[in-house]
């Protein structure tokens, strides 16, 4: 393992962007964006895929310079197409349309079209917070996923983010993949040369596998919950619902035609959409309530949880966000460790755009 620091890595980052032709803005944005995988602890959603981000723009999949534009709206909605911009752009660019929506109306939800993968959800949707908003962000993906019962991939990780500010409580930030683990967990897992636990991935048949290397294979992701029994149904309607708000509803790819984030792997034929497809929303809490009044029962609600009795063998419950924000004061104060693959292959984007690699 090799440590950098965060502003290290946030420079080199930006720098691979303004390469590819990102403008000074975007290329800021994105490295932010991307960099906030990796401070929460989300590595393999962080700057692990940025060679796979410049391998997608090489294939001509992705527009460094996008017209980010309004398509179709009222009031309180919005489809966006993403012109085949990066998602770690298209994205925030989305969510800000839903925050002004909300600051307008009370409430703004935009679906977006023609976009590419957009990071962790969590930085999307915590964008709401600093206006006393509850922010939601998800997104679809290419299919890796069977469904309950299928031995087919039909859908994608396609993770959700609900974020709740609170007072003097830090906020409520579920961010999560409907699968039993996301997809770049199995990428870990494969550098590490580590089998994957029960319940995570299933072979080309359909019957339950450890090999991390299953998708290679022809096998199967798993829904959140693994098997019927275990409620595998329940991630299955969770992804499902997130690739009709994110695809579906705004003309993006659904299903198994999502373009996959490997720009190796071939384009699936016939596609009814255009690129991959996001889901936004901003409400303001005091279109409900007034916004102190809430932080005030947010507060109560996290420190009651937090006051829970706890099994034995646990510490303590945990509220949403709290180790992922642990995470950030620890990385942002101690640095970040990346695994030598990882490394390795960031030396190589160095080397291939003639940028100094820290």
């Amino acid at each position: 393992m090799t440590s950098f620091t965060y502003s290290e890595l946030l420079s080199f980052t930006k720098n691979i962007f303004r390469a590819i032709g990102c403008s000074e803005d975007h290329a800021a944005l994105a490295a932010k964006a991307l960099l906030s995988a990796d401070l929460r602890g989300v590595d393999s959603h962080g700057i692990a895929r940025l060679s796979g981000y410049v391998r997608l723009w090489q294939a001509q999949r992705v527009n460094a310079n996008p017209q980010i534009k309004i398509v179709h709206e009222t009031p309180s909605t919005a489809v966006v197409d993403g012109d085949k911009g990066l998602g770690l752009v298209v994205g925030p660019a989305a969510m800000q349309i839903a925050i002004d929506k909300a600051t307008q109306v009370g409430t703004g939800w935009v679906s977006v079209k023609n976009s590419n993968h957009f990071g962790i959800a969590g930085f999307h949707g915590m964008m709401a917070l600093q206006h006393d908003m509850i922010g939601i962000a998800m997104t679809n993906a290419s299919a890796t996923v069977a469904p309950t019962f299928a031995k087919e991939r039909l859908l994608g990780t396609n993770p959700i983010c609900v974020v709740i500010p609170a007072g003097k409580e830090q906020p409520f930030v579920a961010d999560f993949a409907t699968t039993t683990a996301a997809n770049g967990k199995l990428e870990v897992l494969q550098r590490k040369n580590n089998n994957a636990p029960h319940g995570w991935v299933q072979d080309k048949d359909g019957q339950p596998s450890t090999d991390v290397n299953e998708l290679k294979k022809g096998g199967a992701m798993l829904p959140l919950g693994g098997d019927y029994e275990h409620g595998s149904h329940k991630g299955y309607m969770l992804g499902s619902i997130v690739d009709i708000f994110s695809a579906v509803l705004s003309g993006a790819n659904y299903g198994p035609w999502v373009p996959p984030f490997p720009a190796y792997l071939p384009m699936p034929g016939h596609l009814p959409g255009e690129g991959i497809g996001h889901f936004f929303g901003a409400m303001r809490i005091d279109a409900f309530r007034p916004a102190e009044e809430f932080k005030r029962h947010m507060d109560t609600w996290i420190q009651r949880f937090k006051s829970a009795a706890v099994a034995e063998g646990f510490e303590r419950v945990i509220i949403p966000g709290e180790p992922e924000r642990a995470m950030e004061k620890l990385r942002m104060e101690h640095g970040l460790d990346l695994l030598p693959a990882v490394t390795e292959d960031l030396q190589k984007l160095a080397t291939q755009f003639s940028i100094d690699f820290p």
